[in-house]
C-alpha cells in the first residue's frame, strides 16, 4: 500500500524520498504495510490551527495524528472493504521541528524520522496520557527505532524518551 506525502509548507526544505522511505520502513516494522498512510509536512500556521481545533492548544506542535480507525494500542485495524485499508493521516510540524533542531543542534532529518514514527504509533492506538500508556508507547517506539538503527547505523531515540 502507499504512503502519500504532501508538503504543505515552504518554510523548510524537506527531503521527501528519504522521509517517505522512513515511514514505509516504520510502517512495516509495525506490521501495517498493507495500510495506506497520509503524511503532511506542515508549517507553524497550519499546525497552530489544527492543534487549536482538535486539542484546544492554539500553538504550533511537532506532530498531530488523525487515525482512520479506533484501535487498542498495538492492534491492527480490521478493514471490512478495500477503502478501509487506511491508518490515517500524520501532520508533521516541520517548521516547528526545524526550529527546535536549530536550537538544540539535533539533526533535522533524524528528528523528522523519529517524529513520524511517533505519529505512526498514535495511528495504531498508542497514547502517552498516563505513565502506563507512555511505557507501552515508549517500548513500541524503542522497538521500531532499534530496528531502523540496526539497518542504518543511526542512534535514534523515541520522541517521548523523557516524558515521565
Amino acid at each position: 500500500m502507499s504512503v502519500v506525502l504532501r508538503n504543505a509548507q515552504r518554510a523548510v526544505p524537506v527531503r521527501r524520498a528519504p522521509l517517505r522511505h522512513a515511514v514505509c520502513a516504520r510502517r512495516a516494522a509495525l506490521g501495517a504495510s498493507r495500510f495506506d498512510v497520509g503524511l503532511v509536512c506542515a508549517g507553524n500556521g497550519l499546525m497552530r490551527r489544527l492543534n487549536g481545533a482538535y486539542r484546544q492548544r492554539p500553538e504550533p506542535t511537532d506532530v498531530l495524528s488523525f487515525p482512520f480507525h479506533r484501535v487498542a494500542a498495538g492492534e491492527l485495524p480490521r478493514p471490512r472493504c478495500r477503502d478501509e485499508y487506511n491508518l490515517g493521516d500524520i501532520f508533521l510540524g516541520v517548521e516547528y521541528i526545524h526550529q527546535q533542531c536549530r536550537a538544540s543542534g539535533e539533526d533535522f532529518d533524524s528528528v523528522l524520522a523519529v517524529t513520524a514514527a511517533h505519529g505512526l504509533c498514535h495511528l495504531l492506538g498508542y497514547q502517552h496520557n498516563t505513565k502506563p500508556e507512555w511505557e507501552q508507547m515508549y517500548q513500541k517506539e524503542v522497538e521500531i527505532l532499534e530496528e531502523l538503527n540496526r539497518l542504518t547505523g543511526a542512534s535514534l531515540r523515541p520522541l517521548t524518551a523523557d516524558l515521565f
